[in-house]
Parts: structure tokens; C-alpha cells; sequence
């Protein structure tokens, strides 16, 4: 029996084991892959406070991680299959190998940033092309960008990085957009930003570094190249929140997990920090914050609950 399960290792999922080790809590970290989350494919990171030296993301996802395992914490990697309720509000935790007893969890399984499967994309993602401005933005200062969607994410993005950047391509892959005609109004008007409709990227050039786009208009299938030292795909993320649904856990009609401002989910017993619940913010300052945040609230719930950890 645990008294706190966290499944996911990125940067809440780590937060929280801190937090929850700090509070005598028997902790297990579940993780499916490797520690560290979308962090780790950031090239590098100077907007998290106290590293002036600007980390990669792998850097940073391995000075939390090695912090986090200084504690005596239960770390195993597999993959979570069906979370149940049993009785006396203990969870039961499926893997594909084993079953885990806990009171509380802290589901921190985070987002995956939906992918264009332009060519290179892989390659360059975290060396130039990225899918968070706000993180990466500086990174391109004084430098011409594009951003990719017609959301009100990718407008949004549009005006932040036209805020500093040379110039701003906006490439929308009809005429019709997603975002609210306030926002695309601003974007029209703004002199450092060009909106290029029924265009799609076919490849991200560059072998180490980005050096340009390679797109495709859709209509009369003209090519040409943005030679831009930074790209932005602002389609939206999918949150990987499939495990909470199935348990009942109330989310948005994006998927998000809803909590209040405790971090407590719908479903009694079960916290959410990080990508996957209902933010107006995704970065690793923010995730971390939530894992202390969702740790401390399960603290509070397992020491009242009374259940005895064997």
C-alpha cells in the first residue's frame, strides 16, 4: 500500500514526488518512458528562475529528476493500463505487469503537442522549431519567424513574437480561421506580421539548426522558401488524459482534466498537476509548481483519510 502514486515523470510528476517524500508520504513514481517530459526536447531553457546559465531541457529534466530521487521514493518504468476504485477509497493501479495499492494519486501524464509530419519535423523539433512561443520565443529575437495554424493560440503567438522578432509569418493552411476575429483583426494590423493563407509547410530545412521552411500553396501548388531561424506549430496539443476519463473524472471538451484550486480532480482521491489539466499556461515553472501544489493537497487528503501503509 502506498499513500501517494504520481504517474508521470516530467516536471509535476517530479515536483510532486519531492513534495510528497518531504511529507513522509510512501511514494511511487510511475513513469512509461523516460523522466523529464516535453522539457527534455527544449534546446534550451531561460525562463526558469535560478539558472542564469539558460540548461537545455535535458539539463534541467536531469537536475529535477536527480533531486527528486535523493528522496526515498519508489521510481519503476511501465505503463499504466486501468486505474479502479476498491474499497475504503484505496486506488488500484494496473500495469501491464503489476498491481499497485495507493490512497491517493497524482496523475501527471502531461500533453503531446499535435505534430504537422512535415519532413524533418522530428529532427529539428527543439532546435528551431518548437511548439511553445512563450518558451522558446526569446530564442529568436530580432529574427524572422513563422507560426504555423489559424487558432487563437497561433494569433496569439503571432503577436507575442512580433513583439520582438523582425518579422512574423503566419501560414494558415486555408482562408478560413479558427481564432476570434478580435485576435486575427490585431495580427492583419500589425506591420511586422504576414498572413500567408492556403499554405502548408512541406519541410523544415536545416541539418543541426532550422534555416528555413519549405511550403506549398494548396490551392495552385506553388512552392517557395521562408528562410525563418524559428518555427512555431500552433495546432494544439492532445492531453493524455484517456485514464481519467475512464475512471470518471470530469474534463473539458478539449480533454483537459478539471480540477479546483487545490488541484482535485472530479474523482475523489486523484489530483492532476501539470499539461493535462485545465491551464491557461504549459511550462515547466508551471508544471513544477502544481506538483508541490497537487502533492501537498494529497498530503493533506491521505493523512485524513487514516488508512494504515504496510
Amino acid at each position: 500500500m502506498y499513500d501517494i502514486v504520481i504517474i508521470g515523470g516530467g516536471p509535476a510528476g517530479l515536483s510532486a514526488a519531492i513534495y510528497a517524500a518531504r511529507g513522509g508520504m510512501k511514494t511511487l513514481v510511475i513513469e512509461k518512458i523516460a523522466y523529464g517530459g516535453q522539457a527534455v526536447k527544449t534546446y534550451e531553457i531561460d525562463n526558469y528562475p535560478g539558472f542564469s546559465d539558460k540548461p537545455s531541457g535535458e539539463e534541467l529534466s536531469k537536475a529535477i529528476e536527480e533531486h527528486a530521487k535523493s528522496f526515498d521514493v519508489t521510481f519503476v518504468q511501465e505503463n499504466v493500463k486501468l486505474i479502479e476504485n476498491a474499497e475504503y477509497g484505496v486506488k488500484v493501479i494496473h500495469t501491464r505487469r503489476n498491481k499497485y495499492m495507493t490512497k491517493a494519486i497524482i496523475f501527471a501524464a502531461g500533453a503531446v503537442p499535435k505534430t504537422l509530419g512535415a519532413e524533418n519535423e522530428d529532427i529539428l523539433t527543439g532546435a528551431g522549431v518548437s511548439y511553445c512561443a512563450t518558451c522558446d520565443g526569446a530564442f529568436f529575437k530580432g529574427k524572422e519567424v513563422c507560426v504555423v495554424g489559424g487558432g487563437n493560440t497561433a494569433m496569439e503567438d503571432a503577436l507575442y513574437l512580433a513583439g520582438f522578432c523582425s518579422k512574423v509569418y503566419v501560414l494558415n493552411r486555408s482562408k478560413r480561421f479558427r481564432a476570434n476575429s478580435t485576435l486575427l483583426d490585431a495580427v492583419k494590423r500589425n506591420g511586422r506580421i504576414e498572413v500567408i493563407t492556403d499554405t502548408v509547410v512541406d519541410k523544415f530545412n536545416g541539418e543541426t539548426m532550422l534555416s528555413g521552411v519549405s511550403i506549398r500553396n494548396t490551392q495552385t501548388g506553388e512552392k517557395r522558401e521562408l528562410n525563418v531561424s524559428g518555427a512555431i506549430v500552433a495546432i494544439g496539443v492532445t492531453p493524455s488524459s484517456q485514464l481519467l476519463k475512464d475512471c470518471g473524472a470530469e474534463t473539458c471538451p478539449l480533454g483537459f482534466v478539471k480540477t479546483d484550486m487545490y488541484l482535485a480532480t472530479s474523482v475523489k482521491g486523484i489530483f492532476a498537476a501539470g499539461d493535462v489539466r485545465v491551464s491557461p499556461l504549459r511550462q515547466v515553472i508551471t508544471a513544477a509548481a502544481d506538483g508541490a501544489v497537487a502533492a501537498t493537497s494529497a498530503i493533506n487528503y491521505v493523512n485524513e483519510l487514516g488508512i494504515k501503509s504496510v
